[in-house]
């Protein structure tokens, strides 16, 4: 700590006794690097296997949350980033630090996020924003664009990261930042291209932070770093990415589940009910390579590929609430190591003919091998309470093990394996487009027994999922579109054990079919909207339905005693989503937007829960962000942002409801010249009233029932960055 105070003090004395430029020049580089500095959203971005295309040419909505979003705003996660965006919410999964999002109603897990248009490369778990270029958020059902998500999830909507790679433009950048209560840390961006025309380029960043966290007690250290390479020719692009990413988490305060009949009053914004015994390290390498070859100059064959290797150790905790009142609750702990190996392969060919009538055709087919190893160690239960926590020594009698936890064995191996094909007519000018497409999926999992390493379950199922989808542009800004798309569902794992939702307050029932993996589920997604462009501003609206077989766990009518894991009717969700971004006024900046969602379940069997709402979706989420550039002060930006979310029921009977909460966040930065070189100071303040609220209630499939997850209190970033 003491190092990074200093190295900060060195650049403010740098910046205070720099020699003095004229007036012009300091106010030039002042203006550039503040133009420089403008967190951005873009319209459009990557869409799947349809490319990169301009928000105004797709059928979908789609929104790029640039590099400079995650510079200005310090984000720690991939959620903190998300957080900007009001059709997205973010939640944890169960007893672990790794961050789900919810989206449209339905799960996204970590593990889903896909990287450079691929799944299963991206770290699980937990992201460190630093070393992306932008985070692409695609709303809705997406299995034609990129295929069936490896972990099941995504039926909502997809998140894209895009890995940073060499600018026109040299950077060198350097950083130190502060986050309360007491992290610390540095990150390096360094960009050049070479050659007479800038054939080759190379950008490496990295990060590292670590200090506690404004929750009491929960500490968390990150070490990423990246290199990017490429090369350009005329005709020829190749690509090649390789990063490494270390997470440590200790005494994570976790989601609390509910074994009671009533919600518990939220505890204070920075209390901590995990214990000292927990924590988490995730530690990954992966990388990513792409080839594209102009075959002509309507027409390109693009193939990439990548893999990752990723290791989780840990002691994790979990909290169940008995007393609503006194907030007495019971613990948990469990050992749970698990290794990933996964490698991903995409060749595509795309070509636009025509002129008075074009067609841009998409052929191509992917695959991607995905092998998982675990062991579990689960330890009897201890009491404890949410409002005054005592810290105990982690259980040493073991009420379930399975596997080797210095040795995991195999527990499942997947391959997905898909063939796609598209055309995309356009009439006047392509100002009508007209999208049809499909993608033959074949999904093959086989599961195997931790202990001995034997085959113990396997299936291979294969499913079309189509597409189509009209956009019209009757005047300049303005494109009509609608779309149906369908998404495909890896069929989910049973887990071991769970708790009836029908009867939150029972006890811990084990699972007939634990371990059984089910079919795969389609959904199907129908939307309308329009998207407008007006200058510096782009807005969207946009009206959707998605249907969605819904498996969670129920009553065993053949085994009294026991829950089944299985289909239970379908989830249906209906909503209207709204957004806009850019710059209506010189100076003045806006990210907003809103959406409605109706989650209801349907078909239910014997009409039990016929109708009710979908746990842990809210009603509504509203968010707005603003900056303004003070006009009167040179360089001084000030920036907020407000972020709502409406009730959520945290259980199936629709008996326990979370109240609506409300996060008001403040910041400023300044940019001023230290001689030749621009420095900017950023300044935040995260829940500046340190409200405290449950966030969420979501978890996926059920297995557990509702989930409460706190929001973070009164937190203070800091920074200063210099472009050299």
């Amino acid at each position: 700590m003491t190092r990074l105070l200093s190295a900060a003090s060195a650049i403010a004395v740098t910046a205070s006794l720099a020699a003095p430029l004229h007036a012009q020049d300091s106010e030039a580089i002042i203006v550039t690097a503040q133009r420089e500095n403008r967190t951005e959203v873009f319209a459009g971005g990557t869409v799947g296997v349809l490319g990169d295309k301009p928000a105004e040419d797709v059928p979908f909505t789609v929104r790029t949350f640039d590099e400079s979003l995650i510079l200005n705003q310090q984000p720690q996660t991939l959620g903190e980033v998300l957080e900007n965006d009001p059709t997205v919410r973010t939640t944890f999964g169960f007893g672990i630090a790794g961050e789900q999002f919810v989206i449209r109603g339905f799960p996204l897990y970590g593990d889903d996020v896909g990287m450079n248009g691929l799944y299963g490369i991206t770290p699980r778990q937990l992201v460190a924003p630093e070393l992306y270029s932008g985070v692409q958020v695609l709303n809705g059902a997406n299995a034609f664009l990129y295929g069936a998500a490896p972990g099941g999830t995504g039926i909502g909507g997809s998140v894209n990261l895009q890995l940073k790679q060499a600018g026109d433009q040299p950077l060198t950048r350097a950083t130190l930042g502060y986050t309360s209560s007491s992290h610390f840390g540095g990150s390096a961006d360094i960009s050049r291209r070479f050659g007479d025309a800038g054939q080759f380029g190379v950008r490496v960043n990295g990060v590292f932070r670590s200090g506690d966290v404004a929750i009491d007690d929960e500490f968390r250290e990150t070490l990423a770093t990246g290199a990017a390479f490429d090369w350009r020719s005329d005709n020829l692009r190749i690509f090649a990415d390789l990063a490494y990413q270390r997470i440590e988490v200790d005494r994570l305060r976790p989601q609390i589940g509910l074994a009671a009949s009533a919600v518990p009053s939220v505890p204070d914004a920075d209390a901590n009910y995990g214990q000292v015994f927990t924590n988490t390290e995730l530690e990954s390498v992966f990388g990513i390579g792409r080839l594209e070859y102009d075959l002509a100059d309507n027409a390109m064959f693009y193939i990439t590929g990548g893999a990752l290797e990723s290791e989780e150790d840990g002691v994790y905790g979990s909290v169940t609430v008995t007393d609503a009142v006194t907030g007495a609750a019971s613990g948990g702990a469990s050992i749970i190591p698990a290794e990933q190996s996964n490698q991903a392969l995409e060749a595509g060919l795309r070509a636009k003919i025509g002129s008075a009538i074009t067609q841009e055709f998409n052929f191509g087919a992917n695959i991607s091998w995905q092998e998982f190893r675990t062991a579990f160690d689960f330890r009897t239960s201890y009491a404890t309470n949410i409002y005054d926590t005592p810290q105990v020594a982690i259980p040493t009698t073991v009420s379930f093990a399975s596997g080797n936890l210095d040795d995991p064995l195999t527990s499942s191996r997947s391959r997905l394996l898909s063939a796609f094909v598209s055309d995309t007519v356009g009439f006047w000018d392509d100002r009508v487009l007209v999208i049809g497409g499909l993608r033959i999926q074949e999904i093959e999992v086989r599961g195997f027994d931790v202990n001995t390493g034997l085959e113990t379950s396997e299936y291979e199922e294969s499913a079309v999922t189509p597409v189509a989808g009209l956009v019209v542009k009757p005047v300049e800004g303005l494109s009509l579109f609608a779309n149906r798309i369908e998404g495909l569902q890896q069929g989910q794992t049973a887990p071991l054990q769970g708790i009836d939702p029908d009867n939150p307050g029972g006890p811990v029932l084990p699972v007939t079919n634990a371990s059984q993996v089910l079919q795969p589920f389609k959904s199907v997604q129908y939307e309308i909207g329009a998207k407008l462009a007006l200058g510096m501003l782009d807005a969207s609206i946009s009206a959707y339905t998605i249907e969605q077989p819904n498996a969670f766990l129920g009553p065993d009518e053949d085994r009294p005693g026991f829950l089944l894991f299985a289909p239970f009717g379908e989830q249906r969700n209906r909503g209207i989503e709204a957004f806009v971004a850019g710059e209506p006024t010189e100076g003045v900046r806006l990210i907003l937007g809103g959406s409605v969602i109706d989650a209801e379940l349907t078909n239910t069997p014997g009409g039990v829960n016929e109708g009710n709402g979908a746990l842990g979706v809210p009603d509504y989420t509203i968010n707005a962000n603003a900056e303004w550039d003070l006009p009167f002060v040179p360089g001084f930006t000030l920036t907020g942002r407000v972020v709502h979310t409406g009730e959520q029921w945290v259980d199936q009977a629709n008996t326990l409801e979370l109240d609506p909460w409300t996060r008001v966040d403040l910041g400023a930065r300044y940019v001023f010249a230290a001689g030749a070189t621009p420095v900017t100071l950023r300044f935040t303040v995260d829940n500046v009233a340190n409200e405290r609220f449950w966030s969420s209630s979501f978890t996926a499939f059920g297995s557990f029932g509702g989930r409460l997850l706190q929001g973070n209190p009164r937190t203070f970033k800091a920074s200063i960055s210099a472009d050299f």
